[in-house]
C-alpha cells in the first residue's frame, strides 16, 4: 500500500516510537508498504516550531534527512492538490491536515493518522 503519514506520525516514528500504536508500528515495518511524507508536513513543523509549540521542537532539516535515509519518499504540494482541497467538506479548519487529505486522495494513497477529526473525512483515511 502507498501510505502518506500525517505529521504527528512522522514525528513519533522519528523521535518517539513509543507513542506509536501497535497497528501504526506494523504498517511502518511492513516492507510491502511504500511510505511517504509530504512537504506540507515539513512546512507545518517549521511554522509550529517558530510559534513555540512544544510538540514541534524537532529540527525539520534533520527530520527530513532521517525520513529520506530510512526510505520514505517525499510528495510535494502541487496546484492539483491545492485545487482538491476545495472539494473537501469543511469538517475542520487545519490547513495542513486538509492538504494531506487532498494529496492522499489525488495520489491514490491512504493517509495514516491519529487525528480523530481527520478520520471523519472517511475515504482514503486510515486511523491508527
Amino acid at each position: 500500500m502507498k501510505l502518506l503519514l500525517d505529521t504527528h506520525l512522522l514525528l513519533w516514528a522519528a523521535g518517539a516510537p513509543e507513542k506509536l500504536s501497535d497497528s501504526a508500528r506494523s504498517l511502518l515495518l511492513d516492507e510491502t508498504n511504500s511510505l511517504f511524507f509530504s512537504s506540507a508536513s515539513i512546512w507545518e513543523i517549521v511554522v509550529k516550531r517558530v510559534l513555540g509549540r512544544e510538540d514541534f521542537r524537532v529540527d525539520p532539516s534533520r527530520l527530513r534527512r532521517l525520513l529520506v535515509t530510512n526510505g520514505y519518499a517525499e510528495i510535494f504540494v502541487t496546484s492539483d492538490h491545492a485545487l482538491a482541497i476545495d472539494r473537501l467538506p469543511s469538517l475542520h479548519k487545519d490547513p495542513f491536515d486538509r492538504v494531506l487529505i487532498a494529496q492522499a486522495r489525488a495520489e491514490g494513497m491512504l493517509l495514516v493518522t491519529v487525528d480523530a477529526l481527520v478520520t471523519k473525512y472517511g475515504e482514503g483515511i486510515m486511523p491508527v
